[in-house]
Formats: C-alpha cells, sequence, structure tokens
C-alpha cells in the first residue's frame, strides 16, 4: 500500500488523507489537526481488547522539537509503528498534548478495524494562549460541570480557564475575612451561590492534572456592586481600597496560592481614584503574581501590566504587553451555525500565529441574561461546536480573514478553498459530536449542504405586512414598481441578512437597511413521505439581552413567514409572555434549540420550502439588537443528527 504524506501548513485547506491501492480512503478525523503528518496505512498497529499496550509507549525527553520555530514547550512528535509508540517532548507540556493526540488515534480506531495506521506527527500550536471563559459572577455552574468541561475541552489542547468570579450580581469566591460577601443578602442572583475556598483549591489542582493553567478573575473596580452592598464602601475610596487589599492577599496567598495570573478587570467604570488601579497591580504583582487587565480600560505602558485582554473592538494589542484577543469572541451573542463559520474562518487578531506581543484568544459567555440551568448556558450558547472550531483554530492558526472582514456567511463555490476548509472541519466535528459529546449538548448538524435562493430586499416602507412577487411566482428575477430584484445562492442552515453587530461583520447583504422584506426559498427532496424534525427560528436570542419573546402566533416582531409546501408553518406556543423587559425573567424556548424539534410531513420528492424576511428598525422596544436572519433545517425527529438522505437544491437537482 502506498505511503501519503501531507505536510499541513497553517492555511492548509486538506485534511484528509488516503491510500490508493485498494481504491479505499482512509480519514483521520483529529481535531485540531496537527501541523505535520506523516501516514502510512500499509502499516497497522493492532489494538488488544480495544486498547493500547501501555508496555509500548515510551516518552522521551528532547531539548528541542527542530520544525516547531515557536511554543517548543507545547511540541510534540508521535511515532506509531506496529510494535512501538514513541512520544518526544522537551516538556511535560509537550507529552501531554501528544498523549491526548494518541487518545484520538485509538478512539478513532475502536470506532473500525481496531487498528491504527503508522503515522508520524510533529505538532505544535500556533497561539500560546486557547482558552474559555465562564462568567459565574452572573450565574453558576457547579464545580463538577467546570470539571468536566476542563477534562473535555483539554482533549483539544485548550489550555487556559479564564473564571470570571464576581460581577454585580454576586461575589462568588468565599472569603473568610469579609464572609459578608458570601452572604445571601449581597446577591441579587442565585442568592448564596459561590465556591468554597476548597472548591477553588479543587478546581486549580483539576486544571493543573489537565495541562491547563487556570486564571481567577477578581473584577475591580467595576462590575463591583456585590462588594459595594456587603461592604458599604466603593472599592476606590480609601476604605474600599484598603479592604480590597486584604481580600487580595486571601485571594493570591490563601485561595489561589498555586496560580500564575490573577486577572483584575479594570473595564467599563469612571476613574474617580487614579492610583486604584496602579496601586492593585503593584500590590498583586508583590505575591508573585502576574496580572492581565481587560482592554480597553485602563492605560498601561509596557511593564505596567503582565497582558491584556482585548473586549471591545476598539481593544488594540500594544507593543511589549502580551494581548490575548476575545473581540468578537462572545459567543453569547452568536447564533448556532452562521457565527461558527466565521469563528472557524477568522484568524487571531488577523495574524497567522503567535508572537511576544499576541499571546492568542479566549472564547467568552457571558450571562447578563438568566437562564435557568447550568445545560442550558451550555446549550444555549452553543459552548462544544463553538469550542471545537475555537481549539482548531488557535491550535492551527491561519485562516483566511479576521472576523470583521471574514463574516459569517460561506463561499458559494464549492471548491473555494475556505469552503473545502470548513467543510472538512465540520465533518470531524460531527465525528466528535458522536463519539465524545454523545451524552452532551451539541446543538450542530451539517450545514454546508442546505443551499437557498435569497432575493434582494424589497422596500416596504415600514410596512411589514406587504406582499411582493415572490409570494406568488418563484424566480430568478423580478421586476417591481420598475426596478429589477435579483436572486442569489447563499449555504447554510443559519443565514444572516444583517449582523447583529451591524456592518461591522459582514453577512448576506452588503449594505443592509431597514424597512426592507427579503426572501429565501429552496428544495428539499425526501426519498419517501416521512416525519422529519424541524429547527426553525428568525431571531436568535442572546444571552446577554432583555429581549422579550414574539408575540404568541408569531416567529417574531418582524411578521416574518415560513411556508412548507405553500402551507403556512405555524410559530411554536412561546412560554415567556411577560411584557417587562428585564434579564432576571429566564430565557425559555425562545431559542430553537431549547425545544422539541417541530414536527413536519414531508411528501415523497420535492418539497417547496419558503421563507418571507421583513425588518423594520434594526432595534425595537421588544428586541434592541435585531437579528435580521433565519435557521433552518430538517432533523432527525429527536433532533440529535439532521435528517438523513435529504436533498437541498435550489433547482431540482440532486
Amino acid at each position: 500500500m502506498k505511503k501519503t504524506k501531507l505536510f499541513y501548513l497553517l492555511l492548509s485547506a486538506l485534511v484528509f488523507i488516503s491510500c490508493d491501492s485498494d481504491n479505499k480512503n482512509e480519514t483521520l478525523q483529529l481535531l485540531p489537526m496537527p501541523q505535520n503528518i506523516e501516514v502510512d496505512w500499509s502499516q497497522m498497529h493492532r489494538l488488544k481488547n480495544g486498547e493500547l499496550d501501555s508496555n509500548i509507549i515510551s516518552i522521551k525527553k528532547v531539548s528541542a522539537i527542530p520544525e516547531a520555530k515557536i511554543n517548543q514547550d507545547e511540541a510534540y512528535s508521535l511515532t506509531i509503528t506496529p510494535d512501538s509508540v514513541l512520544i518526544e517532548a522537551s516538556t511535560d507540556r509537550g507529552a501531554y498534548w501528544a498523549k491526548q493526540t494518541l487518545n484520538q488515534l485509538v478512539l478513532q480506531a475502536n470506532e473500525g478495524n481496531k487498528s491504527i495506521p503508522s503515522v508520524e506527527i510533529t505538532d505544535w500550536p500556533a497561539f500560546r494562549v486557547r482558552g474559555f471563559m465562564h462568567d459565574v459572577g452572573r450565574s453558576f455552574i457547579s464545580v463538577e460541570e467546570l470539571k468536566k468541561h476542563i477534562s473535555l475541552l483539554s482533549q483539544y489542547k485548550i489550555n487556559v480557564f479564564h473564571w470570571h468570579l464576581t460581577e454585580n450580581q454576586g461575589w462568588r469566591i468565599e472569603s473568610k475575612r469579609f464572609p459578608q460577601l458570601n452572604d445571601s443578602s449581597s446577591f441579587t442572583r442565585l442568592h448564596g451561590k459561590y465556591y468554597t475556598i476548597e472548591d477553588a483549591h479543587e478546581i486549580a489542582e483539576w486544571a493543573n492534572k489537565h495541562n491547563m493553567m487556570l486564571i481567577p478573575e477578581i473584577d475591580m473596580p467595576g462590575h463591583s456592586a456585590a462588594f459595594i452592598r456587603a461592604m458599604g464602601v466603593d472599592m476606590q475610596s480609601t476604605q474600599g481600597m484598603s479592604i480590597l487589599k486584604e481580600l487580595m492577599e486571601e485571594i493570591c496567598t490563601v485561595v489561589f496560592p498555586t496560580v500564575e495570573y490573577i486577572h483584575i478587570g479594570t473595564d467599563e467604570i469612571q476613574f474617580t481614584n487614579y492610583d486604584f488601579v496602579p496601586t492593585m497591580v503593584e500590590y498583586v504583582r508583590g505575591f508573585g503574581k502576574k496580572v492581565i487587565s481587560w482592554n480597553p480600560g485602563w492605560n498601561y505602558k509596557p511593564g505596567e501590566i503582565d497582558a491584556t485582554q482585548l473586549w471591545s473592538y476598539r481593544g488594540k494589542a500594544q507593543p511589549g504587553i502580551p494581548a490575548i484577543d476575545s473581540r468578537f469572541h462572545y459567543i453569547n451573542h452568536f447564533d448556532t451555525f452562521g457565527d461558527i463559520i466565521a469563528l472557524y474562518n477568522s484568524r487571531i487578531y488577523n495574524a497567522d500565529q503567535g508572537s511576544e506581543d499576541i499571546a492568542g484568544s479566549i472564547l467568552a459567555i457571558w450571562n447578563d441574561r438568566l437562564l435557568p440551568t447550568e445545560q442550558d448556558i451550555i446549550l444555549q450558547n452553543y459552548f462544544y461546536p463553538n469550542m471545537l472550531a475555537f481549539a482548531e483554530r488557535t491550535w492551527r492558526g491561519g485562516g483566511s480573514e479576521y472576523f470583521d472582514n471574514n463574516g459569517v456567511i460561506l463561499p458559494t463555490d464549492q471548491s473555494d478553498p475556505v469552503f473545502i476548509e470548513f467543510a472538512n472541519f465540520e465533518d470531524r466535528m460531527l465525528w466528535h459530536k458522536k463519539a465524545v459529546f454523545v451524552n452532551e449538548p451539541f446543538p450542530y448538524v451539517k450545514q454546508t449542504d442546505v443551499k437557498w435562493h435569497i432575493t434582494d430586499p424589497f422596500p416596504n416602507h415600514g410596512d411589514l405586512a406587504m406582499s411582493f412577487p415572490p409570494e406568488t411566482e418563484l424566480s430568478d428575477s423580478y421586476t417591481y414598481n420598475g426596478q429589477s430584484y435579483n436572486v442569489r445562492p447563499a449555504i447554510g442552515a443559519g443565514i444572516f441578512l444583517r449582523h447583529v453587530w451591524g456592518k461591522t461583520v459582514p453577512a448576506f447583504y452588503d449594505d443592509p437597511k431597514e424597512n426592507h422584506t427579503a426572501y429565501a426559498y429552496t428544495w428539499v427532496w425526501s426519498p419517501k413521505s416521512q416525519t422529519v424534525g424541524l429547527w426553525a427560528s428568525t431571531q436568535d436570542y442572546s444571552r446577554s439581552e432583555a429581549d422579550l419573546a414574539p408575540p404568541q402566533g408569531e416567529w417574531d416582531y418582524r411578521g416574518s413567514k415560513i411556508w412548507i409546501n405553500n402551507e403556512e408553518l405555524e410559530a411554536p406556543v412561546w412560554e415567556n409572555t411577560h411584557s417587562e423587559k428585564t434579564n432576571e425573567i429566564t430565557l425559555k424556548n425562545e431559542n430553537f434549540i431549547a425545544n422539541d424539534p417541530i414536527q413536519v410531513q414531508l411528501i415523497k420528492g420535492w418539497n417547496k420550502v419558503q421563507l418571507k424576511l421583513p425588518v423594520g428598525k434594526f432595534s425595537t422596544p421588544e428586541v434592541r439588537l435585531q437579528k435580521w436572519m433565519f435557521t433552518f433545517v430538517f432533523v432527525t425527529p429527536d433532533g440529535k443528527d439532521a435528517m438523513p438522505d435529504l436533498v437541498y437544491s435550489t433547482s431540482k437537482s440532486k
């Protein structure tokens, strides 16, 4: 059997490794894909009872991995032959990542013929910071759930857990010196829910065991209403700073004695005491800790801070200060299908790989809107699919463009390398969904085969009920009031016509305007008459907005409609019916993935699907940030997978 050698460059789009002697394709579904790999399918290592014999595994400490020009401390090589497994690395961290790759190969072998091809992998990360952040100041996630996230994501070489512990709603880390911080009366949400010092030690030890750096955040001087309620003083006051110093001594020496970094926030606050930030940075550093701060926030010069974390588009990396890019990486604003495309394709800080000044990135969940359970936090923020896309991009580096140029729409040319790379990633991710995340919330199904035609927008002059020619006849072009309106293709299960971040993030329309109506349609071939599930939505509800659920009987506040075979599809019955805008009433079934799939009857043959998508103002009293968009994909009745054997075509072509 012929040996196939592939060198994976940073911008490589090919991930399939094939052999040709028996006309069979073989695939390694590794996530993230290694930088450099050589596979010999003619030599196979057999597993015994589905396991690898630990006696044949050897780990060799070497001075360096020559191919790795950056991040040597995480680089490794892995060589598998029919009778041996050799791991080489210069550090224990590198050896740990090699073991994660080896574990994935064993898992895949158990899915197939219980053998592993002979393989040589040389691998290293493009960025040294690859992390996730949980905002447990506004919410609360149990210790066991956090440990599960750490152990699962470490398998994909995520190496940072950013633990945002304090917020206006609550101070969620125990203090023995100031127990009033943890008193139920000091909370405005999830009263009395906090982590004990023993919990903090357990998380820190668990993170270290899984080669993950723990970064606790104690937000100061902003986002500190819980501190003010408990202590009766502002952080920036003389008394507040005195209390905070005692707290930070406790944090650094008792609660988190082993962590390297402490995050101190400093964003979204009016500074009244200009000595506050320099004093607190110097104080925390005095305990041997390095300090991270949000940007925009306090303005630092090189040497005054150890790293900044960029949170707004206005945030800029500064020479001499390592930057962590979290701009556009707030997944509480993401939808299910469109934003993951931009996330996967987007370079980190528009760089192919890290440097002294560009450390990497952290993907963040902010829970301004209360969600009923920790499972809802993971489900409704599409946590695991986004983390796998992020894990591959931060490890592999590269990407097509940055988020603000790349956008959320797939190329319709399926020979485009950007399309190919995302489609191949999607296949790998869905393999891991079934193999690793089978019992976890993983709201994603294949979307690269879902094809649409979308019209140019018709002006509705604020009358969202106006009808236009596509409602009576489907065509490739229309004439209306003497103007021509064309139709363009799109691919995906979720299509943004205008992104929630407006023109900053490109979507389907280059210049979307208020008071317009769009139409989308496709044909879906079914091999038989059958009942299928449907994920459908026309507004993804952000987990950071107090938006109201749609009126009963409507998909949204814009008058959107969905027809299947010319029959209008009824909107779900919305569980929330309140009229008061508040973050303290939980999201219920506003987002389709929190619901059972809609049950739909398809006929044998071609089924017509059409959507009417009006928009008025881009911000309304009911919904502050309109997502002019739609989601539509047929799934299995239980919603666990895409419905098999269907064909989406705009021209009734199989």
